[in-house]
């Protein structure tokens, strides 16, 4: 635990009931930069934030995140330690300029038409119904058949896609030993899944993500078949999971706010403005995780080398020090700073961009076409320090 020159407020993160939009939050926020909790530090000011994103005294560190959760080995450990989101320095950037290379904005913006047509299926599913399960009608196979048409996986094969993806997300949760045997199951049958798939576009390219990745080259360096399964398991919950618990985050904002999104559906040119202020309000990714590299002082708190630190995006992005009105949601409002959902400096998310086309084609499609959702029945969620989102989600949307 870090040693404060100043006192700290306390949260206790690990709490069944702990959100990051708690009025407890916003105490400790307006108390302090930052509070201790049962795990290290938690930064919660949008400054400080912006700034440890971006220091290079701070590291994310995959081996040291698992031994804080009692795991030093097996196949989870050698899939999450040497991810791309754990590298660093030329070895990091070397990775990402590949990636970036298989990202280019000309392959996203020519799956938006795509994008738009599975939207729209899916919509029309909702339509004639009274009441639907949104997550699983809508929120789960929106980014599942995007990220399998970007990766080149047979239709067959999305609803497996789907559960592996889901359950690899959990390696975020802080109950991760309780569901470890249930991740480690995914990772294997995705490795296994993924090496096939390479071995068929080694021989027969097309025009997917994980050709590209393939072909992609820099300075003479290609991807190694451990770094291109490494990428490709983690592209596929990274685009899943993160894109439907998004996805879900947008329908209860919005069912609490039906004014907003009757507002959207006559005014589609809001559009992604109303993406960057969902995920402003209600990130899908509430923290990131990082772990002090060396000892440094920050604004009176001492923070040991060793020491973890979770940069809290929820509460940084709702600071009234940058951000007036930073407790309304209101699609209307041009925010003067960007959120940090997406991360920042050299670990800025590569999958920004399909995120944001994915969540404006869904909202452009269900506000046209259907009238606000309100919620019919209990929602179940999961813990706030994972990959944040409602487990299930039952909506009746008003009929137009």
């Amino acid at each position: 635990m870090p040693t404060p020159t100043v006192d700290l407020p306390f949260l206790d993160i690990t709490a069944p009931d702990f959100r990051f939009d708690s009025p407890a939050v916003a105490a400790a926020r307006e108390a302090n930069w930052c509070a201790a909790t049962p795990m290290g530090l938690i930064v919660l000011r949008y400054a400080e934030m912006h700034q440890l994103l971006r220091d290079p005294r701070l590291a994310q560190n995959g081996e040291r995140y698992l031994e804080l959760m009692g795991i030093s080995n097996g196949p989870l450990f050698d899939w999450f330690v040497p991810m791309i989101l754990h590298r660093r320095g030329s070895d990091h950037l070397q990775l990402r300029r590949l990636v970036s290379k298989a990202f280019a904005p000309r392959m996203i913006e020519g799956l938006r038409p795509f994008m738009r047509n599975v939207a729209t299926e899916l919509t029309e599913t909702l339509a004639d119904r009274d009441e639907c399960e949104f997550m699983a009608d809508f929120a789960d196979p929106m980014p599942v058949r995007v990220m399998s048409a970007l990766l080149g996986v047979p239709v067959a094969d999305y609803d497996l896609f789907r559960r592996w993806s889901t359950d690899v997300g959990l390696v975020f949760s802080f109950h991760l030993p309780q569901v470890r045997a249930r991740v480690e199951e995914a990772v294997i049958g995705l490795h296994t899944y993924v090496d096939s798939l390479i071995e068929q576009r080694r021989v027969d390219p097309r025009e997917d993500l994980l050709s590209a990745l393939i072909a992609a080259e820099e300075s003479g360096n290609r991807l190694s078949t451990e770094d291109l399964r490494n990428l490709a398991v983690t592209l596929v919950f990274a685009g899943h999971d993160t894109t439907r618990n998004q996805l879900g985050l947008a329908l209860t904002t919005f069912a609490a706010h039906p004014e907003q999104w009757r507002l959207l559906g006559a005014h589609p040119e809001l559009v992604p403005q109303a993406v960057e202020e969902v995920m402003r309000w209600a990130p899908s990714v509430p923290t990131n995780f990082r772990f002090a590299v060396e000892d440094f002082d920050l604004q009176g708190v001492h923070i040991p080398t060793g020491t973890f630190v979770m940069l809290g995006t929820q509460a940084a992005s709702r600071d009234p020090r940058v951000l007036s009105n930073g407790d309304r949601f209101d699609i209307t409002l041009p925010r003067e700073t960007p959120h940090l959902t997406f991360g920042g400096g050299p670990h800025f998310c590569v999958g920004a961009a399909t995120a944001r086309a994915e969540i404006a084609e869904s909202l452009i499609v269900l506000t046209s076409r259907l009238g606000p959702p309100s919620i019919t029945g209990h929602v179940p969620w999961r813990p706030p320090t994972a990959l944040y989102g409602p487990e299930s989600l039952p909506l009746r949307f008003e009929r137009r």
